[in-house]
């Protein structure tokens, strides 16, 4: 039996948020603060290149991409350009590959086996195609084989980094900007087309999470939950208010934020803490964006997600600070 596996379900993640995260649970792991750790979680839209990508390969100019929405990210993973986008389970197992499991060919092996073993729950044959990396669908329902999962992975004395990212129901036109993972020859798909119905990635995580503890002979512990907090932009159609952080809290400029209490729904706390610390008590609005992220000095560090808010208010609103703040700026 391996050591066993803590497992997080975070939600959205910024990619350059993700690298970092990875790098700081990785090296806690180095001084036995924590063990083997997976990371689940989704990434707003983004183009990776990894360590053999070929420029030509991004077939979309940069300001083409910036106007989408669409970033791009140099990376120390294996493989060529690929792309990240909400729809996309992404998983990094964070493991030490000890005496015994010091088999790179193996464990790339074991993360296929957890994704084909995961399609093959909800009714879909996948499998290897020998001369390119991931899971495909030989027989898709477009024709021909189509990448299902991309494979990229990162080996450091041992401690892995990086890992898979399966479509579930992702924007596939998205995969035009690329050519993904640098295969002209056969395209991508997802889970959704081949099911031709919806499906979320609520819905398959458990099963994945069952199949990477039977293939990596581990125990699968879900780690803490994340804090909840919300964040309220205040605006007044042109500028948005940042609040300042007394010394003792950090002294750092930031937007209303705070924590969620027990029980409390995540837009009656962003309405309370609107009053709270600018004494403003106009209604929020949700704006469809949740994000997980890590904060504090403590290693490993502490995992939040946050839902965020926005309202409008007159130019010119003077809000009344809470003793948290000691300045406030319209900018």
């Amino acid at each position: 039996m391996n050591p066993d596996v803590t497992w997080f379900d975070l939600g959205r993640v910024e990619y350059a948020d993700g690298l970092e995260l990875q790098r700081q649970i990785v090296e806690a792991h180095k001084r036995q603060e924590v063990g083997d750790t997976l990371l689940l979680l989704e990434h707003p839209p983004v183009l990776t290149l990894g360590r053999g990508a070929e420029e030509g390969n991004v077939l979309t100019p940069p300001e083409q991409l910036e106007a989408l929405g669409v970033e791009l990210h140099q990376t120390d993973r294996g493989g060529d350009v690929t792309y990240h986008g909400p729809g996309q389970q992404v998983g990094y197992p964070l493991l030490h590959l000890g005496p015994g499991r010091q088999d790179v060919r193996k464990y790339v092996r074991s993360i296929e086996e957890t994704i084909i073993r995961t399609l093959a729950d909800f009714g879909l044959t996948a499998t290897r195609i020998e001369k390119w990396p991931g899971v495909w669908v030989e027989h898709s329902r477009a024709g021909g084989p189509r990448k299902i999962c991309a494979l990229g992975v990162h080996l450091s004395r041992w401690y892995t980094r990086h890992g898979f990212a399966l479509n579930v129901q992702p924007d596939l036109s998205h995969f035009q900007l690329i050519v993904p993972c640098g295969i002209a020859e056969a395209g991508v798909t997802s889970m959704a087309a081949e099911l031709d119905r919806p499906i979320t990635v609520a819905e398959v995580q458990p099963r994945l999470v069952h199949h990477f503890g039977q293939v990596f002979e581990c125990s699968m512990l879900a780690g803490p939950s994340l804090a909840e907090t919300v964040s309220v932009v205040v605006h007044d159609g042109q500028r948005v208010l940042l609040l300042r952080r007394v010394p003792s809290r950090g002294g750092f400029w930031q937007p209303v934020t705070g924590r969620v209490e027990a029980g409390e729904a995540f837009e009656a706390a962003a309405q309370r803490e609107l009053q709270e610390e600018t004494a403003l008590r106009q209604p929020v609005t949700a704006l469809g964006y949740e994000h997980a992220f890590a904060w504090g000095a403590q290693s490993p560090p502490r995992l939040g997600r946050e839902q965020a808010f926005a309202v409008k208010v007159p130019a010119g609103t003077v809000p009344t600070l809470s003793d948290e703040h000691d300045a406030f700026q319209w900018v």
